[in-house]
């Protein structure tokens, strides 16, 4: 297959063109600002903006690719870069990569979504996130949307994040930490998206999975395991949420709060399944990498995570 990797310069990107390449395919990493480091000397990369249809138009249409997988994102644990949004990336980048995947007689079309997705939902990230899931499923394209929770590897966001957002030995936390996650290695996810690429038997066409990782862990609980990791402990404290929202208002980042009115929002609910859905792609909650054992803190029965991706 001609597989186009929307954002394959990105965290998760990187690690799916390879995964993609491994399994035979020919693959174009999309971004902004291709930068090729990382990724296999195989993997193609062209300039463009997803928000921009101008600049991919011609890539798309001519492209002859056989599917698109849209990785196009914000992170929501930040705020947004100045003169960019939500809006703009999510909702307006799916359009514009649904238009020339339509124009160019692309077959499928892989959307990476959020759990919780809804037009009408509580942040700018998940409204954003909802009506993106919308225009890809009114498409002609043959569709698979995934919403993972949070992702943890080698160059992601997530545990230095939750490092940012604490402190060695004694911490607050929004509401005492107690914020759920469903950590899904990107080892065990990117096997998954590549399955959805491929999906010779349309077995997961028009489809929309929630997918998240073999435990669910608190922020407070992954503030410990991250800061165990480093050789030290950390004791959370809580911090009242109206107060944590009171300080994201603040013109400037606080120490304890260095994100945005949204980012508190979304410290308010849970980014967990509701079902988990590995298992429509053959694997089961117990087999996949816990962040514990990512992190080295127990012994591994996986084989190994240092490039990201599990040995056979």
């Amino acid at each position: 297959m001609n597989v186009l990797v929307a954002g394959g310069t990105g965290f998760i990107g990187r690690n799916l063109c390879a995964e993609l390449v491994q399994r035979g395919h020919d693959v174009t990493a999309l971004a902004r600002d291709p930068d090729d480091g990382g990724l296999p000397a195989a993997v193609e990369t062209v300039a463009g903006d997803a928000s921009a249809y101008d600049s991919i138009a011609e890539i798309l249409e001519n492209g002859d690719y056989d599917a698109v997988v849209n990785l196009v994102s914000l992170s929501p644990l930040f705020q947004p870069p100045s003169g960019t949004s939500h809006e703009e990336v999510h909702y307006r980048g799916t359009e514009n990569l649904v238009r020339g995947a339509e124009a160019g007689g692309v077959r499928r079309f892989v959307q990476i979504s959020g759990l919780g997705a809804d037009p009408d939902g509580a942040t700018a990230f998940i409204r954003a996130k909802g009506r993106a899931e919308a225009v890809v499923g009114d498409s002609a394209l043959e569709w698979t949307i995934v919403r993972p929770s949070v992702v943890f590897g080698e160059g992601d966001e997530f545990v230095g994040f939750t490092k940012t957002l604490t402190t060695p030995y004694v911490t607050a936390l929004p509401g005492g930490g107690g914020t759920r996650f469903q950590p899904i290695w990107v080892g065990d996810l990117v096997p998954m998206l590549a399955d959805a690429v491929e999906d010779e038997d349309g077995e997961h066409a028009d489809e929309t999975y929630e997918l998240g990782g073999p435990e669910v862990l608190t922020l407070a609980e992954v503030a410990e395991l991250a800061h165990e990791a480093d050789g030290r402990s950390v004791t959370v404290l809580p911090l009242p949420m109206a107060l944590a929202k009171l300080g994201s208002h603040a013109i400037g980042p606080v120490p304890f709060v260095p994100f945005g009115p949204d980012q508190a929002r979304s410290l308010e609910f849970d980014n967990t399944v509701s079902d988990n859905d590995v298992t429509a792609f053959g694997r089961e909650p117990d087999d996949l990498l816990t962040l514990r054992s990512y992190l080295g803190l127990e012994s591994t029965s996986a084989g190994s995570v240092e490039s990201g991706i599990r040995s056979p």
